[in-house]
């Protein structure tokens, strides 16, 4: 049997957890350097599930299968696609930054008053590793029913990550804090598990439809494709379009796209930075990627039915969460809008259908993490140094802490797309391929890169331009720690701005076979279309 590399590489950050959780509390920096340790492992195992990927080869490749709940059809049954390769190392690259840019939010805080709590610093790192376990086997599962499971279970690392470390910058004190972090942790929970059991209902439809057709209910991805291939399973429309809509929701809601989004704002502003880090640019691309995967190619016709709704849906994602970032006071939240705004074009790209939109999604869902990732802990390292979230609070930074301005402006134009950095290159292919489609949508779409650089521009010149305010003159600038989790990150962004090949090598066949699984091609330019 050959060597359980995928298995490995989601075990590996799921046994460092449980042993970062068991060190003992007085050896808190032990845990630490375990978490940071086992992280970084679980990156060259990814490194190696990238190398040995091969885009040419086979669509699933590094797969194992192994009966698991035989009696309902259930396997333990793993596989990598481009995308899924992608995905998977970008969240190996993200977890080693969340871990050090949260070196110190876990720990014990002033003994001296008694109002404030102890914080178990193991707990923190070991749930991280935890999310990343179970983000990695929900990239690489090709069962259904394992998908599901991982899909549901990350929720509850979440929850206590959200609820239980939440920003200590809070301007009504520890109390309101405490109720606010309680708030968001309970929001993000049910409306994920409200989506996540719409889906198990169309999970055990699809596991029925199986059933009946093919005379022993399945839950794998491959089966379910082979078999339709071979005219041996054929849905009705109406049992298509219901089980597409149960898988949807959940992923929408994941994703999130307008008008499920409304948990985002909270769950990311009440958090700690790392962590807001964890569920934008990790946790919610599992929802955009479920949709290429799952969507498209268990429900192609249905996808296809669905295609209109689903694509005003995304602009108004777009505009919307665009415009609500140009409105905020709070520098967190901003970005939570931002990212909004960024799903939507993910989600337009996806469901335009073309070559173009779904390579440049499946690339700005990896330019997204990379400079949500750096935008977001360089704004961490800012609100730690002033203890305020607020706009208001901040004014010349730039005078006193340059480092950490130019960081934050470099982040921030990375955010708003601008040509030389990763954004602008998946942004262009999503517009360029909605637009051969639809004119019409990629004209408003547009839109929202205007209010992007509105929103951006804006906030940099409110923080880090003008006279300094009271509470910034002191200020440190950014610390070696610091600096050296932000340097590679804006690095990526400037080498994939101009030199994104390496990821998009990988994900083009992928993408030419879900746009196959659908019978989409791309449409003929108007000009050879008239001839």
């Amino acid at each position: 049997m050959s060597f359980p590399l995928l298995t490995v590489t989601a075990g590996l950050p799921a046994l460092g957890a449980i042993a970062t959780a068991a060190v003992p509390a007085a050896r808190r920096g032990a845990a630490k350097w375990l978490a940071l340790g086992v992280s970084l492992a679980t990156f060259v195992l990814a490194a190696l599930v990238v190398a040995r990927f091969e885009p040419g080869g086979a669509r699933y490749q590094l797969t194992e299968s192994h009966p698991w709940i035989a009696s309902f059809g259930v396997r333990y049954e793993l596989g990598v696609d481009g995308i899924a390769v992608a995905l998977i190392g970008l969240t190996a690259l993200l977890i080693p930054f969340v871990i050090a840019a949260g070196w110190h939010d876990a720990d014990p805080l002033e003994e001296k008053n008694p109002n404030r709590r102890w914080r178990p610093t193991q707990g923190f790192f070991a749930l991280i590793l935890l999310v990343e376990a179970m983000v990695i086997i929900s990239f690489e599962a090709t069962d259904v029913f394992l998908f599901y499971i991982f899909f549901e279970a990350m929720l509850i690392p979440m929850y206590f990550l959200i609820g239980g470390f939440g920003d200590r910058a809070h301007e009504h004190g520890e109390e309101e804090a405490a109720r606010q972090r309680s708030y968001a942790a309970v929001k993000f929970l049910l409306y994920n598990l409200v989506g996540g059991l719409i889906m198990l209902a169309a999970v055990i439809g699809l596991y029925a439809v199986t059933a009946d057709q093919l005379g022993q209910g399945t839950f794998s991805l491959q089966e379910i494709l082979n078999a339709r291939a071979a005219g041996k399973l054929d849905m009705s429309a109406t049992a298509e379009r219901a089980l597409f809509l149960g898988f949807f929701f959940a992923f929408a809601v994941k994703a999130p796209l307008w008008p499920l989004h409304t948990w985002l704002p909270n769950a990311m502003g009440e958090s700690t930075a790392p962590v807001a880090v964890l569920i934008t640019a990790v946790v919610d691309k599992v929802g955009t990627f479920a949709m290429l995967r799952f969507c498209l190619q268990l429900f192609p016709e249905a996808s296809k039915w669905a295609t209109p709704v689903i694509l005003v849906l995304a602009v108004i994602s777009i505009i919307y969460g665009a415009l609500l970032a140009i409105g905020q006071r709070d520098i967190k939240r901003l970005v939570a809008y931002a990212s909004i705004s960024h799903f939507g074009f993910i989600v337009l790209g996806i469901f335009a259908m073309t070559t173009q939109g779904q390579s440049g999604s499946t690339l700005y869902m990896v330019n997204h993490g990379i400079s949500t990732a750096a935008l977001m802990l360089v704004a961490g390292f800012l609100i730690s140094r002033r203890g305020s979230r607020l706009i208001s609070a901040y004014g010349g930074v730039q005078k006193v802490a340059p480092v950490l301005a130019g960081t934050f402006l470099i982040g921030g134009l990375a955010t708003l797309s601008l040509p030389g950095l990763a954004p602008f290159v998946s942004e262009f292919l999503v517009l360029v391929g909605t637009f051969s489609r639809y004119p019409a949508l990629g004209i408003i779409a547009t839109v929202g890169i205007v209010l992007a650089a509105l929103y951006v521009l804006v906030l940099y010149q409110r923080t880090m331009t003008g006279p300094v305010k009271a509470g910034v003159e002191g200020m440190p600038d950014l610390k070696v720690r610091e600096i050296a989790v932000v340097a590679p990150l804006i690095l990526l962004l400037v080498f994939l701005g101009v030199y994104p090949k390496p990821v998009t090598d990988i994900v083009n066949p992928a993408v030419q076979q879900t746009l196959s699984d659908v019978h989409k091609t791309d449409p003929k330019p108007a000009l050879e279309a008239s001839k």
